[in-house]
């Protein structure tokens, strides 16, 4: 899943959807890999393009999903 998060408003938001899950999340942008939850970490990826979304064992990546369509890249 592509995810367009190219404010500091759309990080924020994101930061605090994702936070409600314990599950192991990442962001991938190029060759960089970033814990989902860290919005430093985030901030450290080039944002300008999509970032993707890696669930590590997750058992609710379905409903993580559902919560994430707002920042799904078009």
């Amino acid at each position: 899943m592509q995810l367009s998060l190219n404010s500091v408003d759309k990080v924020k938001n994101f930061v605090n959807v994702i936070s409600k899950f314990e599950d192991n999340i990442d962001l991938i942008s190029g060759r960089c890999m970033v814990d989902a939850k860290s919005i430093l970490g985030i901030f450290s990826l080039n944002l300008a393009r999509p970032v993707r979304i890696e669930f590590n064992g997750s058992e609710n990546q379905d409903s993580i999903k559902e919560m994430l369509c707002e920042f799904e890249a078009v």
